[in-house]
């Protein structure tokens, strides 16, 4: 019976673990920016590969070998996804800059909602696949 009552305390109290991640590997499906649709590229496929704490962005074209093109860092807190980028292949003015992303999980899909430092309202839904990278 001790067994069984320690066994449902651990349990319990892991479902109240506040470390969340967003670990594992997801792909762009389309979103928002400033109010128009932004629909996933059909010519070729954007995915990140998210770890505890960080994440590599990676462009996929049928043929060709994955070309990673943004990495960063992140953090959850609450509904908050704290994101701050730092590497991109092309010129960005967001290295080193943390942005505050709400975030929710919609079954398989995260999405991803952010006032940009320029001003911009991005609104992103990821896809979470399986090994593709």
């Amino acid at each position: 019976m001790k067994k069984i009552l320690f066994l449902l305390c651990v349990i319990v109290c892991s479902s109240f673990d506040n470390e969340k991640t967003l670990k594992g590997t997801w792909e762009f499906r389309g979103g928002f920016y400033n109010g128009k649709l932004d629909a996933a590229p059909k010519e070729y496929r954007l995915q990140r590969k998210y770890t505890e704490n960080s994440y590599d962005a990676y462009l996929l074209e049928k043929g060709q070998e994955p070309q990673k093109y943004e990495s960063g860092k992140y953090t959850l807190k609450g509904d908050t996804c704290l994101e701050t980028q730092t590497y991109s292949a092309q010129q960005s003015k967001l290295i080193g800059v943390t942005v505050h992303y709400l975030y929710k999980m919609r079954h398989d899909t995260l999405v991803l909602q952010a006032k940009l430092p320029n001003g911009n309202v991005e609104e992103d839904y990821w896809k979470k696949v399986k090994g593709i990278l």
